[in-house]
């Protein structure tokens, strides 16, 4: 077997320097700095952090207090009210070129992606393209989507996960701070520090009023969340910490934007178009399922069993996945990875752990790659490596029966009845997404209006979508305002006094001005 080099230029120590000669004022030599007020600011503590592609030290989100955290948000809401007088011509000609700058910086931001939160360069690039792609798309419609809308009384408020720091997060930045809001992100601290930095430093070059802050959760969650002066909070996350969030503005009338995560379903009835299948389940392990819209659960119908395991073999078998950076030859192209590693070591360990509990429980495996199959260097740290699992009917006491597993871990449950079918799919009780396969279409429209999902594809994936796709969630996958296309703007704006904004407010009903 031939061994494997790391891709000369690719080095963290080479990324890192060029992040610094791109922006030294969010970049020093030992730490990277927080953006509030104005100002690059070298505060906080820097958490020391490991990249997940070879254990190496990279740098660490630099974790504010609470205190310096109620600061920043003065900082932002200062920068809201003089933003929200901006011409939205001049905040179009602004988010334009922060776009732009992005662009001439792709390969920059997509690298730090790579290093920070494993993304295999594929994907990485795509995000970067996602962001830019989607920012323009608002920059042609957004006369239209802000007719007769008004920007909020404070600055939005994003806390995010870590998995798409450009095309969720920095994208949602630019099209908040075009509907005149001044901007507040919480870098993530499991992965994504540098490169969202990068973009934010490029972002206020342009004028942008971007607030940018590190820090854990419950030290910065009562500015953030709480803080009197914040007009949208807009979270990402899992339904733990989304469920916190929820109870902190539980009896704030704020509008805000909740995605958390749920147990998205494929399911399988009176199907037998396997090739098809075969294709469509070798995408689904695209980034190692770390997305919102990953299918990690298959709903069967025990007739069709043999049938489908074949076909999900045949697809699992062709999989690829390793050191996102490692070529055979220096002047090799960096290789086409379906995923690298996961975010980190611990979330590696954690997995493991509830699969091998889940089989000591009675699921079957039926399927298990070998780390030894995977693309590496020698020798190098795979702490953070999982190769692709498919269990058998996990126990209904194991967290795979019932949670988002975020990693490479498939489950199938076996069912005999359209009941039984219905019943597994909804079993996390909400999610963002699911899809029927069924050779017979009104069987599977009719299958799919008693999912309890937002999107239901048949006989294909459904995704988050862009630009002009409304997006959401049902039951504990989503709380407040749905998004996509107009209703992204109109969830961080004020409209008619007799506006109700679409949404998932299981709670809570909304006053006349569109306030939770």
């Amino acid at each position: 077997m031939t061994e494997m080099t790391l891709k000369p230029g690719t080095e963290w120590a080479t990324l890192y320097a060029r992040c610094r000669e791109i922006a030294p004022e969010a970049f020093a030599a030992d730490r990277v700095n927080n953006h509030w007020g104005g100002q690059w600011r070298a505060d906080g503590e820097p958490r020391t952090s490991y990249s997940p592609v070879d254990g190496s030290e990279i740098a660490g989100p630099p974790m504010l207090d609470e205190a310096t955290a109620d600061l920043a948000v003065a900082g932002a809401a200062a920068d809201h009210r003089a933003w929200s007088g901006v011409p939205l011509d001049e905040r179009r000609d602004r988010v334009r070129a922060a776009v732009r700058a992005w662009g001439e910086h792709r390969d920059t931001l997509a690298l730090a992606l790579v290093w920070e939160i494993g993304k295999p360069w594929r994907l990485a690039r795509q995000d970067v393209d996602r962001a830019i792609s989607g920012v323009e798309w608002y920059l042609e419609e957004v006369d239209r989507m802000l007719d007769g809308r008004v920007a909020l009384d404070g600055p939005v408020s994003n806390i995010a996960s870590w998995n798409y720091p450009m095309s969720v997060l920095a994208h949602a930045m630019c099209v908040q701070a075009l509907a005149g809001n001044g901007v507040i992100a919480k870098t993530p601290t499991d992965g994504g520090l540098v490169c969202l930095t990068l973009a934010v430093a490029l972002a206020v070059r342009e004028g942008l009023p971007f607030t940018l802050v590190s820090g854990g959760g419950r030290d910065l969650s009562p500015a953030l969340v709480r803080g009197s002066e914040i007009g949208c909070v807009s979270f990402v996350g899992g339904r733990d910490t989304g469920g916190r969030v929820a109870a902190d503005l539980a009896d704030l009338g704020r509008p805000h934007i909740l995605e958390q995560e749920g147990l998205n379903c494929w399911g399988v009835w009176e199907f037998d178009d396997w090739d098809t299948l075969t294709g469509q389940i070798r995408k689904t392990f695209d980034y190692a399922k770390q997305r919102c819209t990953a299918y990690p659960r298959f709903v069967v119908q025990r007739s069709r069993f043999d049938a489908f395991l074949q076909a999900y073999l045949s697809a699992v078998s062709t999989v690829r996945f390793g050191h996102p950076l490692a070529v055979a030859d220096p002047g090799d192209d960096l290789p086409q990875l379906d995923f690298g590693p996961l975010v980190n070591a611990a979330k590696a360990k954690e997995l493991t752990d509830r699969v091998e509990e889940a089989v000591a429980g009675g699921a079957v495996p039926l399927h298990r790659g070998s780390v030894a199959d995977a693309l590496l260097l020698p020798g190098q740290n795979t702490d953070a490596y999982v190769a692709p699992v498919a269990l058998l009917e996990p126990p209904r006491s194991s967290p795979l029966f019932h949670a988002e597993p975020f990693g490479p871990v498939d489950t199938i449950v076996l069912v005999d009845t359209e009941a039984e079918l219905l019943a597994a799919m909804n079993a996390s009780n909400g999610a963002l997404v699911a899809t029927i396969s069924c050779d017979d279409t009104d069987t599977a429209d009719r299958l799919a209006a008693g999912v309890r999902a937002f999107k239901v594809g048949v006989n294909r994936p459904r995704s988050r979508g862009d630009r002009d796709e409304l997006f959401g969630g049902w039951g504990d996958s989503w709380r407040g305002a749905f998004v996509g296309g107009e209703l992204l703007v109109h969830a961080v704006t004020r409209g008619p006094a007799s506006e109700r904004l679409p949404g998932n407010f299981p709670h809570y009903t909304l006053h006349p001005e569109g306030r939770v």
